[in-house]
């Protein structure tokens, strides 16, 4: 049907549906090219083991083959079968991913910053482009907050399982006495909708503020006043940016995570029962986790809603939470499943 109406020769007389009508197009033919793939890899298989059965004795080596084929295959449907979990509205998308310090003091502010080298490094083990858009420096060290943008295909969908209240527990490294500390960081994730954001913000509802980036110097940061700070007065939500080198991209930046910040708010005060944008809100305290990070006196990481864990604590930190964002995609959707019975 789409390639009947791309055939027409009247397409380009609407650039801008001709252009919608051609990104359809290039994103069903994406979804459908992993099946045809696993299609052609099952025939494949087929051929080998008619194969394999005329012989009399097996080729050790074809056999060795056939099975590193058979394993490789079985990842490659998994994460199929995975990604039919990311039937969300914006699961596709983008995501804008904000870290912000809880209690705990310059523990906490440290503990944002090696959830960000964590997502950072995700990002880049799966292909993804990760940028940072804001960062807010602890007043001693660490970062308050930082603002992440991820940008791959089903980044929001996976990046969900992340939103929450993130716990750490360590011996400090700011403590002379060397205590045991537990500090916690909130995660938040957000889509990035892009040019598909239908929210328009009235003028009158935003003060802008430039101010100098703040930070200790080098080549990422102006020494003039490029840093944009967006309040969006009638629901007091607060956008920085500060990582770009000219304030107009830096405001195009902070508009671009206001309207998704905002799309999220309107999407929860509408409907409560699709607030799979933000989530629920907790105290970025005690008692709040939704997963734990143990470094002393054990190494344990685990997330309470879905009792995913693992003792691979350093691995964890290197980027290494699919097994988290896989058991949480599951969990969700038992969820679901367990509303409609």
């Amino acid at each position: 049907m789409l390639e009947e109406q791309a055939s027409q020769p009247n397409l380009w007389d609407d650039a801008s549906q001709a252009q919608s009508l051609l990104q359809q197009m290039s994103s069903l033919k994406e979804r459908i090219a992993p099946l045809k793939e696993v299609e052609q890899r099952l025939d494949d298989l087929e051929v080998m083991l008619e194969l394999l059965a005329e012989e009399a004795t097996p080729d050790e080596v074809a056999l060795n083959e056939l099975y590193t084929e058979a394993s490789h295959l079985e990842k490659v449907t998994a994460r199929l079968a995975l990604e039919t979990l990311l039937s969300g509205e914006y699961d596709a998308s983008d995501a804008i991913l904000e870290i912000q310090a809880g209690a705990g003091g310059t523990d906490a502010c440290d503990w944002v910053r090696l959830l960000q080298k964590m997502y950072l490094r995700w990002a880049e083990n799966r292909g993804y482009k990760a940028e940072v858009v804001e960062e807010s420096e602890g007043d001693i060290d660490g970062l308050k907050s930082t603002t992440l943008m991820i940008h791959g295909k089903n980044a929001y969908g996976y990046l969900r399982a992340e939103h929450g209240v993130h716990r750490l527990v360590r011996i400090s490294p700011y403590d002379s006495n060397k205590r045991r500390q537990t500090s916690f960081a909130r995660v938040e994730v957000l889509p990035d909708i892009g040019e598909e954001i239908k929210i328009e913000i009235n003028p009158d509802d935003l003060r802008i503020d430039y101010y100098r980036s703040s930070g200790a110097g080098g080549q990422h940061v102006n020494k003039t006043d490029s840093a944009v700070r967006l309040v969006h007065l009638p629901t007091n939500t607060v956008v920085t940016c500060q990582n770009e080198r000219s304030q107009h991209k830096n405001k195009a930046v902070a508009m671009q995570v206001l309207q998704a910040r905002l799309i999220a708010l309107e999407q929860r005060q509408s409907d409560q029962r699709r607030a799979n944008l933000r989530g629920e809100a907790k105290a970025n305290e005690w008692g709040s986790q939704d997963r734990s990070y143990v470094f002393h006196p054990y190494t344990l990481v685990k997330d309470v809603r879905t009792n995913y864990e693992t003792g691979d604590v350093i691995g964890v930190m290197n980027g290494n939470i699919d097994p988290f964002i896989d058991a949480w995609l599951q969990w969700q959707q038992a969820q679901k499943n367990q509303s409609t019975e």
